[in-house]
């Protein structure tokens, strides 16, 4: 799984101009998934992501993570996060796993969230047509990958 992380003063999905789903301060993560993705890359990487130290303490310094200061999280699947342009200039997304594996895998990734947060997790529409909205605080972004996990 690899994902891109947005520290986020608000985020939001819309779908045919509707807005489906939106947070305010919290994590705004784009999830890719591979055929090779398990359970196990979803618990450390749920695990990581709640536990990610990225928000200000009391000294402005990045020592709290988003289950520290009550954050909401935003999940959007993101295929082309698999990209691969090593021949070419068209992306190819062979590495990106099918539909028939990556929403079950998705699916459980969003519950995982859930229980480790402690709260409900704010979604897209897996392979839906999406316009995501973001106010990106700091800028914070961090990308983690299972399969290199560093």
């Amino acid at each position: 799984m690899r994902v891109v992380i947005q520290r986020v003063s608000s985020a939001s999905v819309k779908i045919e101009n509707q807005i489906f789903s939106k947070i305010e301060k919290g994590l705004l993560v784009l999830v890719g998934i591979e055929e090779i993705d398990t359970q196990v890359d979803i618990e450390w990487l749920s695990g990581k992501i709640v536990r990610l130290r990225v928000f200000p303490d009391s000294q402005d310094v990045m020592n709290l993570s988003v289950q520290e200061i009550d954050g909401e999280i935003l999940v959007v699947s993101q295929f082309t996060l698999h990209a691969s342009t090593k021949k070419g200039n068209r992306p190819s997304y062979i590495r990106a796993a099918r539909p028939e594996v990556s929403i079950p895998l998705y699916e459980k990734f969003v519950q995982q969230l859930e229980k480790d947060l402690g709260k409900s997790v704010k979604t897209g529409v897996f392979g839906a047509m999406m316009n995501i909205s973001l106010v990106n605080d700091g800028p914070v972004t961090i990308v983690i990958d299972t399969q290199n996990k560093e």
